[in-house]
């Protein structure tokens, strides 16, 4: 009797030519049958992860083509950049674009300075940026956009995308002026990498870049599809028209320095600059629209395009800036209080609830329309969307239990109305405050 081990060999061995073409026949029906469920398994699974190629975030600089021939130079005559991640699955026709901030240059010599950083050339910007928060693949860190296009578009003409060339002439110094230009040379470039085909789109920023994304967002929706679902966010781009701890309007005095040099009259909206008469007050013209036009509670009067606002009640940026500079408070009384809200005394708390105040004053009006949305944290931060640890994380400042990346989903995807405003400070235990006091 054949041993048992070799009753399965001997079988085989006896299999007619007929046996053997039926099982390849089958074994080739199960290898296609394989291939067909790991193929719509494979395609299932985009919408959940992205592909093995994009697993990462560190994402490369693209210098903008033909921007030199267009004029659409940084402050130092360099081509402008952005950093481009493809989307996948379920958005790979859907467009996320986040301007970077950065302040401004208001003067000649300001400016000449800030042509030899990043925010002026691009021969200073990382060749590699990490996209985090709102610009995050991961779904657990940015669960409505992660598998978007998305794009960071750097920052480098020093006035929100705003100057124009046309006001070089009258510093006589090598600086160009293009923030205008920039912008739509960008728009252009990235049109023909798919933007005109975006089913669904948000124009986003942080700070200058939240200022930026004001000024541009109506603008954005035109050039895109009629059919598409098309928002803007700014992130702490809010900035008040405010007077300052010793009386001053230090930021008027600053836009205003900007908007003459860099001549930003004409990217300002025509809605606005028609309602400001130079003839009031014997005021010019440029003096005016930087008094309204160029603050942002003007521009959201004049959009049309749904806008969300994500701002801290409490913006350590304007603080430091507007309502107590340097030069407002020359005996350093501020100074403690500026670096760590924990250490600000009760009358300079009582000022900081004004501040917050003016802020809601000036949001009221906006705050009644029907499309737009807010997230107003009484936190002691600036930019919070595209910082994991603010945007969505266990650790995320929260108004009602809900973080920002909850609310800006909420309102961007209709799911409900968000206009949030957190009590004042110090009752949100969720915020993370900043603390300059330690130092570097």
């Amino acid at each position: 009797m054949a041993n048992p081990r070799f009753r399965g060999l001997i079988w085989w061995r006896k299999w007619s030519k007929k046996d053997w073409v039926i099982a390849a026949a089958v074994l080739v029906i199960f290898l296609l049958a394989l291939m067909v469920f790991f193929d719509f398994w494979s395609k299932d699974s985009d919408v959940n992860r992205p592909p093995f190629e994009l697993d990462t975030d560190l994402v490369d600089l693209t210098l903008l083509r033909n921007a030199k021939e267009r004029g659409a130079v940084c402050l130092d005559g360099s081509s402008p950049g952005y950093h481009f991640q493809k989307g996948f699955g379920s958005g790979s026709k859907n467009w996320l674009l986040h301007i970077e901030g950065g302040g401004w240059c208001n003067t000649v010599a300001s400016c000449s300075f800030r042509k030899t950083t990043a925010l002026g050339s691009s021969d200073y910007m990382d060749r590699q940026v990490r996209f985090a928060g709102i610009l995050s693949q991961d779904p657990s860190e940015n669960p409505d956009f992660f598998n978007w296009n998305k794009v960071k578009i750097r920052y480098c003409d020093g006035a929100s995308f705003s100057g124009q060339r046309e006001s070089e002439f009258q510093n006589g110094t090598k600086l160009f002026f293009r923030g205008q230009l920039i912008w739509e040379a960008l728009m252009d470039e990235l049109l023909s990498l798919g933007l005109a085909n975006a089913r669904q789109a948000l124009l986003s920023g942080c700070s200058a870049g939240g200022l930026a994304t004001l000024i541009h967002c109506d603008d954005f929706q035109e050039i895109l599809p009629k059919d598409a679902t098309v928002k803007c966010l700014a992130d702490a781009g809010f900035f008040l028209d405010e007077k300052d701890v010793s009386g001053n309007r230090t930021m008027r005095s600053f836009y205003h320095d900007v908007v003459h040099l860099q001549g930003v009259a004409s990217s300002l909206h025509k809605d606005c600059v028609a309602r400001m008469e130079p003839s009031q007050a014997g005021l010019t013209l440029t003096c005016l629209l930087l008094y309204g036009c160029f603050f942002p509670q003007e521009i959201v009067k004049n959009i049309k395009t749904p806008v969300f606002l994500v701002n801290p009640a409490y913006d350590f940026w304007q603080i430091q800036n507007i309502l107590a500079p340097d030069a407002s408070d020359p005996q350093g009384n501020w100074l403690k209080c500026k670096k760590n809200i924990h250490n600000c005394n009760p009358s300079q708390i009582e000022i900081l609830q004004g501040f917050r105040n003016s802020m809601l004053k000036s949001l009221s009006e906006f705050q009644q329309k029907r499309d737009v949305g807010m997230f107003i944290n009484s936190c002691f931060v600036h930019c919070q969307t595209w910082i994991a640890d603010t945007w969505h994380s266990p650790n995320s400042p929260r108004i009602k239990k809900k973080t920002i990346a909850n609310s800006v989903g909420d309102w961007y995807f209709n799911r409900e109305a968000v206009k949030e405003i957190d009590c004042p400070y110090p009752c949100n235990p969720t915020c993370l405050n900043m603390d300059f006091s330690r130092g570097p």
